[in-house]
């Protein structure tokens, strides 16, 4: 079965160019990331990371359209498949609109479980990366 799950819009006060190059290098996501992620590893196109009581998270980044998307895709021994999008879209000069998307193939009785967490997990990191932008 098909899960979307999708972060709040965000809207930053910076340019599309900017949130883009932050995203598109998970050295950077340290900052963003919530209190329930343990263990941390990146090498800049994939990383690593437990989530507390859950289990443990690859990301790899699988596709750039410059300025307006970041595609990555989950890896590890996940019980479900999924890939995550950075969408960005300039809306005026200096400043643009975010939002994180989840794509999975998880079960309907894994998404009863795991669908809340996943939107709270991604809500968190746009919220961040809008505070971490406007620096």
């Amino acid at each position: 079965m098909s899960k979307r799950i999708e972060s709040d819009k965000v809207s930053i006060n910076c340019r599309s160019e900017k949130v883009y190059n932050f995203i598109s290098n998970f050295d950077n996501f340290t900052k963003l990331l919530p209190e329930q992620v343990e263990n941390w590893q990146s090498n800049g196109d994939s990383c690593s990371f437990d989530v507390k009581g859950l289990a443990t998270v690859g990301l790899r980044i699988i596709g750039k359209e410059p300025f307006s998307k970041v595609s990555m895709q989950g890896e590890g021994k996940l019980p479900f498949n999924f890939t995550l999008d950075a969408n960005i879209l300039e809306t005026v000069q200096q400043q643009c609109e975010v939002q994180l998307v989840i794509n999975s193939d998880m079960s309907q009785f894994i998404s009863l479980m795991a669908a809340n967490p996943l939107k709270n997990f991604i809500d968190t990191l746009a919220s961040r990366l809008k505070l971490e932008m406007e620096r």
